[in-house]
């Protein structure tokens, strides 16, 4: 009857999946209620990029520290995982440690170094832990990492510990197996002596019991993914090498303003011409939501692993100002999952009465912001949550009018000085006579 099992485990394996593909199906879907917008370009450029920046971890090492700490799980998660497609082959099909059978000495050579990585894993997220709980750093505490996005990043470090844990006891308690095939190893043979005295039938038992642990604790990470700040594990990369590779100080214009200027400064045009009947409506000037974002700026959003490098890089933050660029992209993310739900309840979305602007970013915080980039140059992922800003600031100025004084004087100052000061085009050079 030992074939349960395998049904059992697969029947598991198949739910997960599913419930997995489902999840990330939902934040596919409303990534892509933002806007079209043409990233396919310098494809050289973006797969160099991406190449550096997601897989080369370049911008991590910009913090030495944390730096160091990220690679040893980035590296230990991913090559670990050779050992958990082990697992799933032997869970589906009833056999064990089937790659041991063909990979000989070279098997226990890798298993050796996935546990030296184990540990190193173990390390990594105690270091973190007491980053987060000890040291206290000031990025981990800010006002908007109470509640869910504390518990969050500490939830995720807890279940890289159980899931290294589980792996080595399991090595360590097959160690003391009388018809042992593989082993001992090097991390696992130093906690086996805990084991020893105890009979066999108990420590197949164990074994089991922590193999089981271990793939059903990474099945239930998998499907946490979705709900957490970690679901960069899938994003980042994508996130890379969607990134503006523009000049940073460069903004963006919109596409029907332009039109309209050349219209203007065309000396053939029509200023009496009627519009054309069969053109679309008018889109909205800047954004209020997340539909009006494009979506890229959508899957920064979700790619967003709260370190709060941006936030700490930030000048007007740095200056007591209500800005938080990471502020910007978690209320995104939490107000595109709001719409998400809206439509998974109805359907399609319907006006719920709440928006972007204002019931989760203030007007304080747009107007905050310099347009340094710091922020922007600070994300280890290429997160841009300056556009975002830009974005809704546009809104504010051409379809409320709401720009502050200071702003709506100097625009007067350029359309009729063409200057931003308040001085006549015929009186600038006075200066001159006095010099």
């Amino acid at each position: 009857m030992e074939w349960i099992d395998n049904v059992i485990f697969t029947v598991i394996l198949a739910l997960a999946s599913f419930l997995f593909a489902k999840n990330a199906n939902k934040i596919r879907r409303n990534i892509f209620l933002g806007k079209e917008i043409n990233r396919s370009d310098r494809k050289g450029e973006r797969w160099a990029l991406m190449a550096k920046v997601a897989l080369g971890q370049s911008k991590m090492v910009v913090r030495p520290v944390a730096g160091f700490f990220h690679i040893l799980i980035y590296v230990g998660f991913v090559l670990i995982n050779i050992e958990v497609l082990e697992i799933l082959i032997d869970g589906i099909f009833g056999t064990h440690r089937v790659f041991s059978s063909f990979l000989g000495g070279i098997y226990t050579l890798a298993i050796n170094f996935f546990e030296i990585l184990a540990v190193g894993v173990i390390l990594a997220c105690l270091v973190f832990l007491a980053r987060r709980v000890l040291v206290k750093i000031k990025r981990f505490h800010s006002p908007e990492m109470k509640g869910w996005a504390s518990s969050d990043a500490k939830n995720i470090l807890y279940i890289e510990l159980a899931l290294m844990y589980a792996l080595l006891l399991m090595n360590a308690v097959e160690s003391n197996f009388d018809s042992e095939t593989v082993g001992p190893f090097l991390i696992s043979g130093l906690i086996a002596p805990l084991f020893n005295g105890l009979e066999q039938s108990s420590l197949h038992i164990l074994e089991r019991t922590f193999w089981w642990l271990h793939i059903l604790g990474i099945l239930a990470f998998l499907n946490y993914l979705p709900f957490s700040k970690h679901f960069h594990i899938f994003l980042s990369f994508p996130n890379v090498w969607y990134a503006n590779l523009d000049q940073k100080g460069r903004f963006s214009n919109m596409e029907s303003v332009t039109e309209e200027v050349k219209k203007m400064m065309d000396p053939n045009a029509d200023p009496y011409a009627a519009p054309d009947p069969n053109a679309p409506p008018p889109e909205r000037f800047g954004a209020k939501d997340v539909m009006d974002l494009n979506w890229v700026q959508l899957m920064n959003a979700y790619s967003c692993t709260e370190c709060g490098r941006c936030t700490s890089e930030c000048p007007a933050n740095q200056t007591g100002k209500k800005l938080s660029p990471r502020k910007i992209m978690m209320d995104t993310r939490d107000r595109l999952d709001e719409v998400g739900k809206v439509i998974d309840k109805k359907g399609s979305f319907i006006d719920d009465g709440r928006s972007l602007l204002d019931d989760f970013i203030s007007r304080e915080e747009l107007w905050a912001c310099t347009t340094c980039n710091a922020c922007v140059q600070a994300c280890p992922i290429g997160i841009d949550p300056l556009s975002i800003i830009i974005e809704m600031r546009r809104y504010l100025v051409m379809e409320e009018s709401a720009a502050p004084q200071e702003l709506n004087l100097m625009m007067a100052n350029v359309e009729n000085n063409a200057a931003p000061w308040q001085f006549a085009q015929a009186d600038r050079l006075n200066w001159l006579e006095e010099a």
